[in-house]
């Protein structure tokens, strides 16, 4: 059996090397014959077929054996064809782009990335805000209509184009490359403040190495007359101006938001959190300058530990006192707010950017997967580990905010009415500082927070770090570590502004006006690029040459008409209403809260 070398020219641009072994072939084909981005068994470029077909050495009838033998499916065996002796050319890939050392490393990345601190804190905020367990109902609708099959055509493109977020608009649509540029901007908007939060975690950690919690009592240094302690106090009067040692921890020892005065006057940069998230971008460095043999392997903690700890901490929560108070709380259905379309919008907005297409990310993990790996069982698996681990979630926030409900004898919906980072910050920290053994509960909770957010940032950033590699390859792909350290380092420098007195402004202003309706508008135009511009029968054929069989009816009209149906609207919701939010709902000097 003799071979030769295939030079596949990735739109006569990026250039790749296979090999063709077939019997009784010599051929010499041109460097940079446009082929696509991966030939593999059972998918095969019509270019190269058109050029086999005219060029070959071989008699006529038997490169037109070759080329059926070529776009043959489905065969038991990928070396030879079913219904002839000649056997059916193996491509062999051997081009020098990273890929996952196990199958495992590229699951628990896509789990690391999709699961996040807002899994923790948003869903079980939305899902009460919405009906309660009557919530479900549109959760699930939107997953299986919007949210997956948008997580499965990202993985599928992936995986196919074998390339990031910017470069693959040219195997699309040419047109749509700015959505790539885009991904990669909202990616760095998201690392200026999404750190911050892992260092504030990361403070806490530190904090918790005491036999005290400094958050237990109102006898510190940053303490105020309106300090109110009410755990195992008798007689305690509550007013609109007190303020729990926990909230005062937060507000005046680790952020210290009094000395600002608002967005216009953020106040210094503070030294012990500045600290903090130098530490969490080393660990970001390391995670990543290698690629995916590097991080591969850090996801194994980081991606596996949390829900060790969810875990234990929902076995602690279910035995503290009321707590079945706040698990009632959680799912009691209310079943006429299904009538209202607000909770069929946070429905969808929950699932998107729980499961994250339009970050880029997707793309570019599972870029590095084998041509025929069985993506759509992946986006499956995933997709479920996703949203299970926000509704298990929502019981180890509420068991605990039921406790605190039975301490401080009033309504769990007095107690939960705090959400997003006041909800980890302060209201579950004030809980855990009264059970027993809260030193070790406390640190394993942050502990936790802290590998939630690193799996993000790995992804966000590898979604970043693979478009630019992938679009400039020439000058980059051999300076992979030097090109990481400088992004580590302009994410470092962006974050500053988040790590001032008046910090927390910036980072609910960066959440709210630079992520949210952009990242939406993102998903919304890649699905209509694929599936109307580019086609959604080549992208169909494009699945059918990786996984032997073509997508079904559902997930065609799903990305056709659905998905985008969806997407379109929030996109509307998002320019007709103008959001007017409280940037933090803390007093300042000036009044009640800070707005825009």
């Amino acid at each position: 059996m003799s071979s030769f070398q295939l030079r596949v020219g990735q739109s006569c641009c990026e250039e790749t090397t296979c090999v063709i072994r077939y019997p009784q072939v010599s051929l010499q084909l041109p460097p940079l014959l446009p082929l696509g981005p991966v030939i593999g068994p059972g998918g095969t470029s019509s270019s190269l077929l058109l050029w086999l077909t005219f060029h070959s050495p071989m008699p006529r009838q038997d490169s037109a054996v070759m080329a059926g033998s070529l776009t043959h499916h489905g065969s038991p065996n990928p070396g030879y064809s079913p219904n002839s002796a000649v056997p059916v050319p193996v491509i062999t890939q051997t081009d020098s782009r990273d890929k996952w050392s196990k199958k495992m490393d590229f699951l628990l990345s896509v789990v690391g990335f999709a699961v996040d601190l807002g899994n923790v804190w948003r869903f079980p905020y939305i899902c009460y805000q919405n009906g309660g367990g009557a919530f479900l109902i549109p959760y699930i609708l939107m997953a299986i209509f919007g949210g997956v099959p948008l997580f499965y055509m990202e993985l599928a493109l992936g995986q196919y184009h074998r390339t990031g977020a910017i470069s693959i608009w040219k195997h699309i649509c040419p047109i749509f490359k700015g959505i790539g540029y885009a991904i990669c901007i909202i990616a760095l908007y998201v690392s200026f403040y999404y750190n911050t939060i892992i260092a504030w975690a990361l403070f806490y950690f530190y904090s918790s190495f005491s036999t005290i919690l400094p958050w237990t009592n109102c006898d510190n240094v940053w303490n105020t007359p309106d300090c109110t302690n009410y755990f195992g106090v008798d007689n305690v009067t509550w007013t609109n101006s007190s303020r729990s040692p926990a909230e005062e921890f937060y507000t005046r020892n680790v952020l210290e938001i009094h000395k600002a005065s608002g967005l216009r006057n953020v106040g210094g940069v503070r030294w012990q959190l500045m600290l903090c998230l130098f530490l969490i971008f080393t660990i970001v460095y390391f995670s990543l300058w290698k690629g995916v043999k590097t991080s591969g392997k850090v996801v194994w903690v980081t991606a596996t530990l949390p829900y060790i700890v969810l875990f234990i901490l929902l076995i602690r929560g279910a035995t503290l006192p009321g707590a079945w108070r706040g698990v009632v709380f959680y799912l009691k259905p209310q079943w006429g707010k299904l009538l209202e379309t607000s909770v069929w919008v946070d429905a969808a907005a929950q699932i998107f950017f729980s499961l994250g297409p339009g970050f880029g990310v997707l793309l570019a993990l599972s870029s590095y997967n084998p041509f025929t790996n069985n993506c759509y069982r992946d986006a499956i698996v995933t997709s479920l580990v996703n949203c299970l681990t926000s509704f298990v979630s929502g019981f180890v926030i509420f068991t605990v905010l039921g406790y605190m409900a039975e301490m401080r004898k009033v309504e769990v919906e007095d107690v939960a009415r705090d959400k997003g980072p006041s909800l980890l910050f302060i209201t579950y920290p004030e809980a855990i500082a009264n059970m027993m053994g809260s030193t070790f509960f406390a640190i394993i909770f942050f502990v936790m927070m802290i590998t939630l957010g690193l799996d993000s940032t790995f992804g966000g950033l590898e979604a970043i770090i693979t478009a630019v590699l992938d679009e400039y390859p020439d000058q980059l792909s051999h300076r992979r570590e030097l090109f990481v350290l400088g992004l580590v380092i302009v994410c470092f420098l962006g974050s500053l502004s988040t790590l001032t007195n008046g910090g927390a402004y910036v980072v609910k202003l960066l959440e709210e006006f630079g992520v949210g309706c952009s990242i939406i508008a993102v998903g919304f135009l890649e699905a209509i690029a694929v599936s109307w511009f580019y086609g959604i029968n080549r992208f169909s054929n494009d699945v059918q040459a990786m996984l032997g069989k073509a997508p079904g009816l559902f997930w065609r009209v799903c990305w056709v008409a659905i998905s985008p149906a969806f997407l379109a609207r929030d996109v509307s919701l998002c320019c007709l209403n103008k959001p007017v939010e409280d940037l933090f709902q803390l007093c300042d000097d000036a009044g009640l809260w800070i707005s825009l």
